[in-house]
């Protein structure tokens, strides 16, 4: 018995393969062979990603501000796995000049990845506090709202089947209670666990030892984030960013 296999790639499945199976006897195609891409979405957590924390210890991270996302994201999947989207989870920092400097990092996220990179936004509230030594008020923001945005977003794409694979870049450990709502409801959905540079969290490890995971420590791969630079002037349909001259290497 003689048979031929041919990978084709039909039109508007994106790196879907599909394989024709020939059978040379009697010249005829027997059957369709269709492989699955599994669907893998990343969600980060953007105010517990900390590069500047990192770059307290080594200053080369500080070049690693001005990232592809998307593209970053992307060198983590495996053989059989397609990148769905990278949700990016942030609130606007109440200074201008920060303010500035993130604008322009997820404008260039989005200008060169579209649809694949989406920005979900909480806020910054003042938050007032006593010093217990001197009684002085003393005023500093506090981020609302993304680990809530984060938890609902995760069970929300499980729940709609928006994807097969959760992948967390976060070491906040109020995240443990939707990813064991996940592994609980939704068994099929595989869930993987980044560790920011500078982040760790024992309970997150410890909820993904009990289901035969562990996390990948992000600090590790240096490579991936220097494979991910941006050019320092991203320019597309007219609209151009450039990377702040503070994230710029002396």
């Amino acid at each position: 018995m003689h048979f031929y296999y041919f990978a084709v790639i039909l039109p508007n499945i994106k790196a879907t393969p599909y394989f024709l199976v020939w059978y040379r006897a009697t010249h005829e195609w027997l059957f369709l062979i269709y492989i699955t891409m599994k669907r893998v979405t990343f969600y980060i957590d953007g105010f517990n990603f900390g590069l500047r924390r990192t770059k307290r210890i080594d200053e080369a991270w500080r070049r690693f501000y001005w990232i592809d996302m998307v593209k970053l994201c992307e060198s983590f999947l495996g053989e059989g796995q397609e990148l769905k989207k990278v949700v990016y989870f942030t609130a606007s920092p109440l200074s201008p000049q920060k303010n500035s400097r993130q604008s322009a990092f997820l404008n260039a996220n989005k200008l060169i990845n579209g649809d694949r990179f989406e920005i979900v936004r909480g806020k910054y509230l003042e938050k007032h506090i006593v010093c217990p030594y001197c009684k002085n008020d003393i005023s500093r923001p506090e981020e609302k709202k993304t680990d809530v945005n984060i938890s609902i977003r995760m069970i929300a794409d499980c729940v709609l089947n928006n994807t097969d694979t959760i992948a967390l870049i976060s070491a906040d450990s109020d995240l443990v209670p939707p990813l064991e709502f996940i592994q609980t409801h939704y068994p099929q959905t595989n869930i993987k666990v980044y560790f920011p540079p500078s982040n760790y969290s024992s309970d997150l490890k410890d909820a993904l030892l009990h289901h035969r995971s562990k996390p990948v420590l992000l600090l590790k791969n240096k490579l991936r984030f220097s494979n991910a630079i941006m050019p320092d002037v991203i320019e597309k349909d007219g609209k151009s960013y450039t990377i702040p001259e503070k994230w710029k290497s002396s």
